[in-house]
Order: structure tokens, then sequence, then C-alpha cells
């Protein structure tokens, strides 16, 4: 009977986070254990930088310590001895940021918090040696953060986050959302991204969004001009008329370079027949009669 709970414990968190409108609303028939999970969207909200933690080795960190930097970076809240969702949710979240040009540690970090204030350093090392495999780029170690902390620093950053989680005392588990936020360079909320898959495309857009323009491509710049994140689906989608627009932009000025160039060719060609020589023409027509001989 309490495995069959735990199941249908699971089966619910997954069932109501994995779209935002459905993360929000109160079903009908909501169970006790999920009636304080949710997220309510606190977009361009600051997070508190002055919470405390201990990082993956121990050591005494504030949470602003990873966000006072120049770029973006991905949270994630959840627990290391969770079941089933938050190895869903690490392990979509690898899976959809291998697909992508940018590397941890390199243009973005990432920060895991643990909602559970029991969670141990070896816990937490496991579930990020996990992550550090299946991402299989081992440089990415530098920018992988993995905090643990009391039950004060906890809530305080998930409340800002607009993050909301519910213990169950007697399956001794977390009910918690299906939820990955992007942060801007200094820790403000950018974007909520949901679900259990997380396509490669959202977190380059998310990822260039959340970075504000700092240092990214003129490629990069086109890309996040082509699409618009739908708060109804929690994705980006592809903005048609803006994909025409730079499409007739470039066939525009293709035209032009087109033209130019034979403009240019036609000119040079009648520069060269009117340099070519076509005889002497400062003293008119040369005379046909002989030079003139001496008098006798």
């Amino acid at each position: 009977m309490k495995s069959l709970r735990s199941f249908l414990l699971t089966i619910a968190v997954l069932a109501s986070m994995l779209v935002p409108s459905m993360a929000s609303a109160q079903v009908a028939v909501m169970p006790k254990e999920l009636e304080h999970v949710g997220v309510s969207e606190h977009l361009d909200g600051a997070l508190p930088l002055d919470t405390h933690f201990k990082d993956q080795e121990g050591r005494s960190v504030t949470f602003g310590d990873y966000t006072n930097s120049k770029k973006p970076h991905l949270l994630v809240f959840a627990y290391h001895s969770c079941p089933v969702l938050c190895s869903m949710v690490l392990k979509a979240t690898t899976k959809g940021l291998k697909g992508i040009p940018w590397t941890i540690g390199n243009e973005f970090d990432v920060i895991v918090v643990s909602i559970d204030p029991n969670d141990t350093i070896e816990a937490t090392n496991r579930r990020r040696q996990m992550m550090i495999a299946d991402y299989g780029k081992p440089e990415a170690t530098s920018g992988l953060h993995f905090l643990t902390g009391d039950r004060a620093n906890i809530d305080r950053l998930a409340a800002a986050a607009g993050v909301q989680f519910e213990y169950d005392a007697e399956q001794k588990q977390y009910g918690h959302p299906a939820v990955v936020m992007l942060l801007k360079p200094g820790g403000q909320l950018a974007r909520y991204l949901y679900g259990l898959e997380f396509p490669p495309n959202d977190f380059r857009v998310g990822l260039l969004e959340a970075s504000e323009g700092r240092s990214i491509s003129t490629i990069e710049q086109l890309i996040l001009y082509c699409y618009h994140y739908d708060p109804k689906g929690g994705r980006y989608v592809l903005v048609a008329w803006r994909v025409m627009r730079i499409g007739g932009g470039a066939c525009g000025a293709v035209l032009l370079s087109g033209l130019a160039l034979l403009w240019s060719r036609e000119r040079r060609r009648s520069r060269s027949s009117f340099d070519k020589p076509t005889g002497d023409k400062t003293n008119g027509p040369r005379s046909l009669e002989p030079a003139s001989s001496e008098t006798v």
C-alpha cells in the first residue's frame, strides 16, 4: 500500500507539472500531498544573493558567489534522494544541453540547489558525477555547482524563485515541480521552462535571451530575433513573419550585390573601350604629300 501511494504521488506530480498552465492551476482532484506544489513565475525578479549554502566540496558559499558574473545561469531545484522525478529532470536537462553549441562552464553555468536540508555531501557528489558522466564533457565541472543548505536558506531562495514544494512525512519524499529556470547575469529570473523534455533549441534561445546580448555572434542574434517564447506551451516557437523578413532582406541584399557587380563590370568594359588608341588626334590627320626637297 505504501509503495502504491508513493507511485501515485509521483504520477500526480508528473501529470501536474508537464506544462506551466497545469503547474500553476489547481486540478479538480488535487492530492493532499500536492496542495502546495507549483510555480508562481517571478520574471525579472531578483534572487537573494546572500543566501548561504555549501558546495559539493563542503565549502561555505553564498548564492551570489555564482551569479555575480557576466554569464547566464541555469537553476534547478531538486533533492538527491528523490526516487524518480529529480533524476528525470536532471537527465532531460543534460540531454537538452548536450544539443547546443555552448558548453557548461564556458558560456553559462548550471546551479542545482537541493530542497532537502538533510542531503549529504556524499549524495550531492554522486548526483553531480552522474550528471557530468551523462554530459560527457569533463571540462564542464568548473561550471556545474551542486548546493545544499538549511531549511531557512532553501525556503528563502525557493520563495524568491516562485517554486513551491511539499514534504510528505509518511513517504519521506518531496512533491515538487518539474521546472528549470534561466537566470540573467546578476541572478535575475529570465525564463521558466517546464516538463520532462527540454528541446536543445529551447535552451539555446533561452540562454541567448538570458545573456542579454552579451558576447553573442551575429548568427546568434538572428536566432534570438526569429524565436519567441510561448507562455501557454512553455516553449520557444519560430516566428514566421520574422523569418520571412530576414529572408526578404537577404534576397534583396543578394540582388543588389549582383546588380552592383554587373554595373562594375560594364563600367570597366566601357572604360577599356574608351582608352584603346585610335591614332594621333592632337594635330589632325597626317598629310599624304611627301616632304619638300631643297630648291635648286
